[in-house]
């Protein structure tokens, strides 16, 4: 048991077991002391059972039975626990931040107004406002109470902390609990509000929006992202627990080998549902016929209608036996005997084959059984309306849809039985720990803990449950019961959900091979469209051409006529002069062909044109190739000729491709696919296994072939497409006058058109180029010169225009409107002026519709020209008066569109519209499924409780006939308080008359009011007053309804909303159909995009003061102490600085300590690092402006003491809080996340923005005056443009957005109407609200915001990876950044170009060339470095791109456009490094061809000087030495400048070929560096010949003399070797062309 590898503790499952076993021992004992009543069943002893539910685990690992290795599963769960946590950390400090920021900005809500006679320790619900109102101390800022009431401070008034509330923002740690409730969305808004009334207006504006914003909208979101990744990376390995996807063939069907004619196999689909039953075959024929299907179901959907119709119909009316319960028996017969038939044909056991069939027979028994009168209206009504579903088969699209949601029914089936699974844990958790606490009967039972938990999950009113268990456990246990609920919360809210949109996203996703194919196919649809014109300009193609003709009398000798237009041509042209015209314009090379190849017709040429294009595999590559083998051998057969002649040649070496690196795995595959060719050679003595891999190769370097061929011919296809599509724009413009003329009327050409053209497309020109190497130039301000670039000068002043237009707007209310305010008229005829300006150039510059650039050729041109007409329409009508619900109020809320031009002015803006709306397939799929789900629930609500939700409003009256006159109600004066109501004390209501009506909000009495109850419920909003509503009047058992829809449309319905939106964002960034290698490629450039250098100085050279100040503040514990520093820093803004308090003193003081740390660490760095060094860096930057912020609020706090200095020193700490992101990997890899995101979601929040604009000016005009109700109250309304923006940002939060649409439905007799004007009444507009708010609702909640969720999925990629599946990872760029910070030594970011090569051979781990084994590698980054710029600097980013590109394998990670130009690159690159290759290879070759010469030339030299010397001995006297031997060079060279009338005789006498050589070597070599062997030598003056005679007296012997020399070297039998050497080096001047520069190279 203890002992032992395998004993029983050391498996961690077998000592869960017995830590079960002895829990329930503990369990079992207190069973036994309960019935022995020692121990009272509500006790707190039942907290003993709390590990008890945790049994069901064992249930899991039964079920989920994993068959990977145990170690396989602890990486994986390992590595997912570390990005949760990591993210938990992220989401922490942010809770930390806005804490802070709370505790400083706001601390405690206490102030309230109260009654004048209010006493201390005396406060009772009756001295409240109704409702309860904060109020402010400062009388300029805030809510100041009304007369009879006055500002205090509850809390002096004798108030406990649990009395007013565990919210609120008094210390630290109820500041993040407080946080963390906004965030969640949930109760924010009325937290706000407190603010507001408290705090000055723009703080609380500044805090709530922003932490909505940062996180509730992102970094909440990156835990979906953190599951989608996590949950991407481990389906695979469970991929055969859940199975795979397969098609949506029936299962009815099956597939088997059958023999084709040829003699091979083939897989046949084969009906398995063939005729087995015992019907005739004219009723099997007819039951497999689509006009039986289609028959079936129409009646599937009139039974639909039916049931949709039904309706209550009053309290006395017979409800059994009514039209809807005979149609209902009447469908459930025919039904019944569809499955009969079915049957019948097909046999039972064919029919129960089919998953459908059994569905089809589980509707037959349940519908046949709910006819049954006292089963009709009962829980048997759910199989007639799940009928419904029967429906999907109509579209097939919808079918596959579904079916591609849900995928194989064991992965989303698993995640619903693990949420079931969990809710009934922390159920009976929850109920142990809280059965025994008094007054509170959330968890007294089972039942009511699982509603509780369930609510919680759900997110509605999950703080309402929390704050009652916080206020019953007191104020002791309430910080650990808070914690219990908000882990349960993070976890079912963030993991659980992220969960299911990982699932729906999975299902979504395509498989790794279809991907490609897909990429392919997709590349042919764009090249289709591209051929085609668009329909307005094809409308012309069905005009007979009437080309325009000029008739020429006269022709001068010196008028040329001008080229004929091909298309006129081609009406009149005659076959016999085609012919003859094509053998005069037949190429040279063809003359020699057959005639009858001549006389081919056009359309047999164009069959054989098209014949050897598709021969030609490689068509355009091929070319290329040809020619660099061309040219290549060409200068081979040069050189080896002039070796031959030269008699160098000593055998051609064996040449073969170029391959890059072996650790590059991309040129390990381009090296097996070129040699792949060669492996068909195969020997006989190969074994089994090379033959098997060289015939793989062989298949490979096919496929590659075939892969080539395909992306050859989209490429080539798509340029014939745009050729086409040219040749066709071009020929309407040639043959019909009318094309392209703006309004039939302006000329083509015409000079009123040409100056509208320049005014409309006139911009700024954001590029700088350098004239003299064309690069575009980074300068300065390069970020505004490309903003002023984005559109035309144009644009840009319409967008400033409509701007100050929707300015203007925001000034307008229904108390201030424009038809009587004449100042915001200016703005309205400005707007128009303007348009109508902008317009009449675009239109005579570009053309109305019928023109290629019309005006109107998108849904843009459109929505201009309608947002035109109405402002015209209603700027020429201006209506005084405008009644509620008429045409000119249409009218205003149309005229409420103009921010909408932004969408078409910006191009970024209409990329954002185009996101939205091209996903509305996929969307418009999922709002069917939703709406077929509330269809089925409401059909079903109806019948169940329609008329059953009424009730008296009185509590004490049941019966109908007892609910009349009048009661007194109580009523809600506060949320937050916790008062109780003392002895004898009333709350404070008035008096009502007794209704009898439904809930005010919701019924089921008919289909409509149902399908929108049931949509609030789908926002989660209101279901739980939908809940107790059924519980209370129906009965609980009921209560399942509402849960179950709920579950389905939480769990499924809203996650299918954020995974489409997440697949179609992807599918048009263009990231849906990459495969992972290419979304990792793409990853990786965004990642590089965004790396900077490390701008960090190098440590100082010698080991001195600074050496050492260096290594210190570089140490990593250095570094922690100061985060560690940060840390307790920012801990002393727990509580809020007040100058009142006495605690603020020594924590300002302590800070002050705090500061002076901080300017010692600056200090250090900048001795370490120099101050021009230490201002390299960003972040150092940022300290230093902290610091110095530090030390000036030091001085003032000391000088001043007072609240603004106080609010200074907070306001450092918090900017230095900042730092800690910089110092933490995790957290700065997230906060780049985020950043990230916020970049690149700009536009679409900018969008969100103009949406919000658009409905908050609709908003005023149609519910402006709305009285006030349940939530339409003073802070929250559409009286002005800017409470509007506030009321729909808090229903972009869904925060009560549907009661603020019940209160905008308010009809007589509940309002005032006035017929006259809409500002004069204070009633709602039913339908408006409802089209108003659901569909604000829908756009912004379900789509917007899910758009920023796949921006953060997007960008979260980029910075999770791991060493694993990364193509670079961080520790790549780490170490490039820092050979980088070594080479680049001024920190400018760029570096010359020689200095790449230094750099590369400095880089290490998978960034490392191998010079010995790589060194072709290293050649072609080198050169394709200096192509760039054409030799000037490159970049960080050029550098490290080039790495990237060339660290991956191209055929797998870059798609097709990006592949062909990078191939098209790297091939050039190739050729240019092979021609300086064998440009070397050649003068080395004529080096050593210069060195023979100079061998030569010295060799016949020493021949004449011999000669010479003979003679002289002759001739001269004995005594006269023309040579004499000497003991070193310098003697010699004495000796030879000695005799300059020898040398210059020896030149005039005979001006043979070693005065050419020696000439052409001394002329050519001097003043230049020459190398010989291999080394590098100083450039020397001419010298004399003489010299080579010196030289050689050197080499053959030190003192001999020449004489003795040349007896020995000059026999007779080597004077004809000395000819014969004479005539070799005569021919090679004669044959070999020399380089007369000399420049070498240098060898690399």
């Amino acid at each position: 048991m203890l002992a032992g590898d395998s004993s029983y503790v050391k498996d961690r499952w077998c000592v869960f077991d017995g830590f079960m076993v002895f829990c329930l021992w503990v369990s079992l004992v207190l069973q036994v002391f309960e019935i022995a009543e020692i121990v009272d069943q509500m006790s707190p002893w039942g907290m003993l059972r709390i590990p008890r539910p945790l049994i069901m685990i064992r249930a899991f690992r039964i079920y989920f039975r994993f068959e990977l290795p145990r170690t396989r599963i602890t990486n994986i769960l390992k590595r997912s626990g570390e990005q949760i946590w990591s993210v938990s950390i992220f989401l922490l400090f942010f809770l930390l931040l806005y804490g802070i920021l709370g505790v400083q900005m706001f601390g405690t809500f206490t102030y309230h107004c109260v009654t004048d006679d209010t006493q201390p320790g005396n406060v009772t619900w009756n001295n409240l406002a109704i409702p309860d109102t904060h109020c402010s101390r400062e009388l300029e800022e805030g809510y100041q109470c009304p007369p009879g009431f006055k500002c205090m401070d509850l809390e002096d008034l004798g108030l406990s902390r649990q009395e007013l509330g565990y919210s609120g923002f008094n210390e630290i740690g109820t500041s993040i609990f407080t946080v963390y409730e906004a965030a969640s969305q949930e109760g924010w808004v009325f937290l706000m509000y407190r603010a507001i009334d408290s705090f000055p207006r723009w703080r609380s504006y500044f805090y709530f929006i922003t932490l909505i914003f940062f996180l509730a909208w992102l970094v909440k979101n990156v835990f979906i992202a953190v599951i989608i990744e996590t949950f991407a990376e481990i389906r695979v390995q469970f991929q055969q627990m859940w199975g795979s996807r397969s098609s949506t063939t029936s299962t009815a069907t099956t597939q088997m080998f059958h023999e084709d004619a040829a003699g091979g196999w083939q897989l046949v689909a084969v009906d398995v549902n063939k005729p087995q039953g015992r019907a005739p075959a004219c009723l099997q024929k007819m039951m497999r016929s689509s006009v039986f299907h289609m028959f079936i179901l129409s009646m599937v959907a009139v039974d639909v209608i039916v049931a949709a119709s039904n309706y209550y119909k009053g309290e006395n009316f017979k409800r059994q036996y009514d039209e809807f319960y005979l149609a209902e028996v009447a469908f459930t017969v025919l039904f019944d005997l569809e499955a009969l038939l079915k049957i019948w044909c097909l046999g039972f056991t064919g029919y129960i084959s089919s998953s459908l069939h059994k569905f089809e027979l589980l509707l037959v028994i349940g519908t046949t059984l709910h006819i049954y009168p006292d089963l009709y209206h009962s829980q048997f009504t759910y199989f007639q309306v799940l009928r419904v579903v029967r429906l999907i088969k109509i579209s097939p699209a919808l079918e596959d849809f579904v079916y591609k949601i849900f995928g194989p029914g064991k992965k989303l089936g698993s995640l619903v039985v693990f949420t079931a699974s969990l809710l009934i844990v922390m159920s009976a958790i929850s109920l142990q720990m809280f059965c025994f606490v008094e007054e509170l009967d959330r968890f007294t039972t089972f039942p009511r803990a699982f509603m509780s938990m369930f609510q919680i999950l759900t997110q509605e009113g999950w703080v309402d449950v929390m704050d009652q268990t916080l206020n019953a456990v007191g104020h002791m246990w309430a910080p650990v019961v808070a914690i219990y609920f908000i882990l349960y919360h993070l976890f079912a809210t963030l993991i659980l959900l992220s969960l299911f949109v990982a699932v729906i996203l999975d299902n979504l996703e395509l498989d790794e091979d279809l991907k490609k194919l897909k990429q392919l196919k997709q590349s042919e649809a764009n090249a289709d469209t591209k051929e085609k014109l668009p329909l307005r300009l094809r409308i012309f193609e069905k005009f007979p051409n009437r080309p325009q003709m000029v008739k020429i009398s006269k022709l001068p000798s010196d008028f040329t006529v001008p080229k004929i237009r091909e298309s006129f041509m081609k009406q009149f042209i005659d076959r016999q002069q085609q012919d003859t015209s094509c053998l005069l314009r037949r190429l040279p090379s063809a003359s020699s062909s057959s005639c009858d190849h001549s006389k081919r017709s056009a359309i047999e040429e164009n069959k054989y044109i098209d014949q050897k294009l598709r021969k030609s595999v490689f068509s355009i590559r091929a070319r290329n190739l040809l020619e660099k083998e061309t040219a290549i051998n060409k200068i081979l057969r040069a050189c080896t000729r002039q070796r031959m002649l030269s008699g160098s040649f000593e055998g051609q070496p064996a040449k073969e491709r170029s391959i890059l690196s072996v650790q590059h795995h991309i040129r390990q595959e381009r090296r097996s696919l070129r040699h792949g060719s060669n492996s068909q050679r195969i020997s006989r003595g190969k074994s089994l296994e090379t033959l098997t891999q060289d015939h793989s190769n062989t298949v490979r370097y096919r496929n590659a072939q075939r892969e080539d061929s395909e992306i050859k011919m989209i490429q080539e296809k798509k340029e014939q497409a745009e050729m086409k599509r040219k040749v066709q724009e071009e020929e309407l413009r040639e043959n019909h006058p009318y094309f392209d003329k703006p309004l039939f009327i302006v000329g083509r050409e015409h000079r009123f058109r040409n100056f509208c053209r320049v005014v409309v497309r006139a911009r700024f020109n954001a590029s700088k180029t350098d004239p003299v190497t064309g690069a575009v130039k980074n300068t300065k301000y390069h970020q505004l010169y490309d903003l002023l670039g984005l559109v035309t000068y144009l644009d840009w002043v319409m967008i400033i225009v409509t701007i100050c237009s929707c300015i203007s707007m925001m000034f307008e209310s229904p108390f201030r409107r424009v038809m009587h305010a004449p100042t915001l008229q200016i703005a309205e005829y400005v707007f128009v002026i303007f348009m109508s300006i902008e317009l009449n150039l675009k239109i005579m510059a570009d053309g109305l519709f019928f023109t290629p650039t019309a005006v109107i050729r998108d849904f843009g041109g459109v929505m201009d020209i309608f947002i035109y007409l109405v402002s015209l329409i209603f700027l020429c009508w201006m209506p005084q008066n405008v009644p509620a619900k008429s045409g000119a109020q249409l009218l205003m809320v149309l005229r409420c569109l103009r921010p909408l031009r932004i969408f078409k002015l910006v191009p970024q803006m209409r990329k954002v519209v185009r996101e939205l709306f091209s996903g509305f397939k996929e969307i418009f799929l999922v709002s069917i499924l939703l709406l077929t789900l509330m269809l089925v629930f409401a059909s079903f609500g109806v019948q169940l409780f329609a008329g059953k939700l009424a009730k008296c409003n009185d509590p004490h009256i049941i019966s109908r006939e007892d609910c009349h006159g009048i009661f007194r109600i109580n009523v809600s004066v506060s949320k937050n308080l916790n008062l109780k109501l003392r002895p004898g004390e009333k709350k404070p209501g008035f008096w009502v008359p007794r209704v009898w009506a439904n809930p005010r909000n919701f019924n089921f009495d008919n289909v409509g009011n149902a399908m929108l109850a049931l949509f609030e419920v789908l926002s989660l909003k209101g279901w739980v007053e939908v809940r107790d509503v059924i519980i209370h009047r129906v009965g609980p058992i009921h209560g399942i309804y509402i849960h179950v829809f709920v579950f389905l449309g939480c769990m499924i319905g809203l996650t299918l909303f954020v995974g489409v939106v997440i697949a179609n964002f992807n599918e048009n960034k263009g990231t849906a159909l990459l495969t992972v290698d290419q979304r990792r490629w793409e990853d990786l450039k965004s990642r590089l995009k965004i790396a900077q250098p490390l701008h960090l100085p190098p440590r100082p050279d010698n080991d001195g003061f600074r050496a050492k100040m260096y290594d210190i503040t570089q140490h990593p514990f250095f570094k922690r102490t100061i985060a560690v520093l940060v840390l307790a820093q920012s801990v002393l803004l727990s509580v809020k600085w007040d100058a009142a308090d006495p605690v603020t003193v020594p924590l300002a003081t302590m800070s002050v300590v705090f500061t002076f740390i901080f300017v010692l660490e600056v200090t250090m760095k900048i001795i370490a690092m120099s101050p021009s060094g230490f201002w390299q860096s960003r972040r150092n930057r940022y300290d230093l402006l902290v610091t110095s912020l530090g030390v000036i609020w030091v001085i003032l706090h000391f000088a001043l003491l007072n609240a603004y200095t106080y609010m200074m020193g907070a306001c450092v700490i918090v900017f230095r809080f900042f730092s800690i992101c910089g110092k933490h990997v995790t957290l700065k890899m997230l906060l780049l996340t985020v950043v990230v995101s916020m970049y690149k979601s700009f536009f679409i929040i900018v969008g969100m923005f103009l949406l919000l604009l658009c409905y908050a000016f609709a908003g005023v005009v149609l519910f402006g005056t709305v009285k006030y109700g349940e939530n339409i109250n003073r802070h929250a309304n559409f009286s002005s443009a800017g409470k509007a923006i506030t009321v729909l940002f808090r229903i972009v939060t869904g925060e009560d957005w549907n009661k603020i649409m019940h209160d905008c439905m308010v009809q007589p007799p509940f309002c005032t109407p006035d017929n006259s004007t809409y500002w004069k009444t204070d009633c709602g507009n039913y339908a408006g609200a409802l089209m108003y708010f659901c569909s604000f609702y829908v756009i912004i909640a379900y789509i917007m915001l899910n758009l920023l969720v796949a921006i953060i999925v997007e960008n979260f990629s980029l910075f999770y990876s791991t060493e694993e599946d990364q193509l670079l990872s961080y520790n790549d760029l780490r170490h490039f950044q820092i050979i980088w910070n070594m080479v680049d030594d001024k920190r400018e970011g760029v570096i010359p170009t020689f200095r790449v090569k230094f750099l590369l051979r400095l880089l290490r781990g998978r960034l490392e060339v191998d010079l010995d084994k790589d060194k072709l590698l290293f050649k072609h980054m080198c050169y394709e470095m200096e192509r760039l710029h054409n030799g000037g600097d490159v970049t960080f980013h050029d550098v490290l791109s080039m790495l990237s590109y060339r660290s991956v394998d191209i055929r797998k990670s870059l798609q097709l456009e990006e592949l062909l130009a990078r191939e098209q690159l790297e091939y050039t690159i190739e050729e240019e490094v092979a021609k300086q290759t064998i440009r070397m290879w050649l003068k080395k070759c004529l080096k050593r061809i210069r060195a023979k010469q100079q061998q030569s030339c010295s060799i016949i030299h020493s021949l004449r000087e011999s000669q010479q010397q003979e003679l002289s001995r002759f001739l001269n006297p004995p005594s006269i030495e023309t040579t004499q031997p000497s003991e070193d060079m310098n003697a010699i060279n004495q000796d030879n400048s000695a005799q300059p009338e020898t040398s210059s005789q020896q030149q005039l006498l005979s001006p043979t070929l070693s005065d050419r050589g020696g000439y052409r070597q001394d002329s050519a070599d001097a003043g230049k560096p020459q190398r010989k062997f291999g080394q590098w030598r100083l450039p020397s003056a001419p010298k004399p010949i003489s010299h080579s005679v010196s030289s050689v007296n050197l080499r053959f012997g030190g003192r001999s003399t020449m004489k003795s020399v040349v007896c020995k070297m000059n026999p007779m039998s080597d004077a004809a070797s000395c000819g014969s050497e004479v005539k070799k080096w005569w021919t090679r001047q004669l044959t070999v062309e020399s380089d007369e520069s000399g420049e070498d190279l240098l060898d690399i």
